[in-house]
């Protein structure tokens, strides 16, 4: 499991890479715009060595780091020393490490958040000039994952160089090469430019998708084709099966034990690559995945992409201009919906969960309607840039008849709208829509038959 998104078979679009948000500030001079930096600091204050670099290693090295997607490395006191004013800014307003989930909803795997008490050794290092202290030896960056071993690797045909600025969604066409029924049990990307690439979302293509998918693919020129919330082939549930995801920070991950995704032979893969050239100029870039593969597992998973069916059509979720607070909510009993993706009707584990909104989104929860509280997922203050998948420390049961609840919220008043080339644009009626100026309100399920 990881630190930046959960690496199993669930992912969502606009994955942000670690460190935008300060990327995107105006940078701080190079002694970083507040105080000497030295040794000194207040005596018995926290210095560097004994109590900053160990914080960074649990929660910021994985994406700060030299060829990560950072836009700074933070391994050494050489190297955080001019940053510290912003290393302040970024804990104190809670913006870094990227961790969306609210607290006291439910507890997940390998939450980078800082405790306020680390925090606040952040702060008062870097208010005392941050100082170095006596030279220890480095804690080294915490574990995040990677599979045990790898079954197969595939790779983009051909490399592409992002052609639209900043944010550029393309689809690849892969091949599976299994000739008999196999199951995806871990998955992990190697971005081929991973300064410019954002996230990767590896798609299933069933059999009787694949020529509709390589109408995709032929249509237009050069390698892949241009999608956002998915590949944009087949209709309904079949175009949104998720296989694995990467995002900046994330080594990939094994799937919970004895669970994985069915791979009928035949199928194909349609890898998703987020690029953006924000920070970095376009290069070319030839991503590879890495799968584990089994014949047979105890469990078939199955991604849950959970809304509200009726939203996907008209204006059924309409998002009206110039209102600051639309909400959209929705219950349903999981057991059935699931049995209408194919899956069994009977009891579930739920093992991990996301929300995915577009721009105009402001809140969005999963909770499961009890007696008593089950909250499954919150997102008090959303934020595009910052989508991950949260792994349950302990999946909840659910039992048929049991309805989940899905809330969103947005703002469309004309001050939260998009800037493009320093131009707001107007608000607008918005309702469902793949578009980046249309909005969803999706939760994303792994889950499998309860015993």
């Amino acid at each position: 499991m990881t630190r930046c998104t959960w690496m199993a078979a669930l992912a969502v679009v606009a994955l942000a890479g670690c460190g935008e948000n300060l990327a995107t500030k105006e940078r701080l001079p190079a002694d970083g715009g507040g105080g000497s930096g030295g040794g000194g600091g207040a005596p018995g204050g926290p210095t560097w060595h004994q109590d900053v670099q160990p914080i960074v290693a649990r929660s910021c090295e994985g994406c700060h780091t030299p060829g990560a997607i950072a836009p700074f490395a933070l391994r050494t006191w050489e190297e955080a020393r001019p940053w510290h004013d912003a290393m302040r800014l970024a804990v104190e307003s809670r913006t870094m490490p990227p961790w969306l989930a609210g607290p006291g909803c439910n507890e997940y795997r390998h939450d980078p958040s800082l405790t306020q008490e680390e925090i606040d050794t952040i702060v008062a290092w870097s208010l005392a000039g941050a100082p170095e202290g006596e030279p220890a030896t480095p804690v080294p960056p915490a574990p995040i994952g990677g599979l045990d071993r790898v079954d197969r690797e595939l790779e983009m045909p051909e490399a592409y160089t992002p052609r639209q600025h900043p944010d550029d969604y393309r689809c690849f066409l892969l091949d599976w090469p299994e000739e008999e029924l196999s199951f995806i049990t871990g998955f992990q990307a190697v971005p081929g430019a991973p300064t410019e690439v954002h996230h990767v979302i590896a798609f299933l293509i069933e059999p009787d998708l694949v020529d509709d998918a390589e109408a995709r693919d032929a249509a237009e020129e050069g390698p892949g084709w241009t999608c956002f919330a998915g590949p944009g082939v087949g209709s309904g549930a079949n175009s949104f099966r998720w296989l694995g995801a990467w995002a900046p920070g994330s080594t990939g991950a094994d799937f919970p034990a004895g669970t994985g995704l069915r791979m009928e032979p035949g199928s194909k893969i349609a890898l998703q690559v987020h690029y953006n050239t924000l920070t970095a100029g376009a290069t070319p870039d030839r991503t590879r995945v890495q799968f584990k593969v089994a014949r047979q597992v105890e469990s078939e998973a199955i991604v849950v992409p959970f809304t509200n069916p009726n939203w996907l059509r008209g204006d059924a979720m309409a998002i009206p201009a110039g209102e600051a607070d639309v909400r959209h909510a929705w219950s349903f009993p999981l057991s059935l919906y699931v049995a209408g993706l194919g899956g069994e009707a009977g009891p579930l584990l739920l093992h991990a969960a996301a929300l995915h909104l577009h721009q105009l989104g402001t809140r969005a929860s999963i909770r499961i309607d009890r007696a008593e509280d089950a909250c499954v997922l919150e997102i008090p203050r959303w934020d595009f840039h910052w989508q991950s998948i949260f792994d349950l420390r302990q999946p909840i049961r659910i039992e048929p008849g049991e309805e989940v609840i899905l809330e969103c919220h947005w703002d469309n008043t004309p001050e939260n709208q998009m800037v493009i080339d320093g131009a707001r644009l107007p608000a607008q009626d918005v309702a469902w829509g793949e578009g980046t100026r249309d909005e969803m309100c999706l939760g994303i399920l792994y889950v499998t038959p309860a015993e």
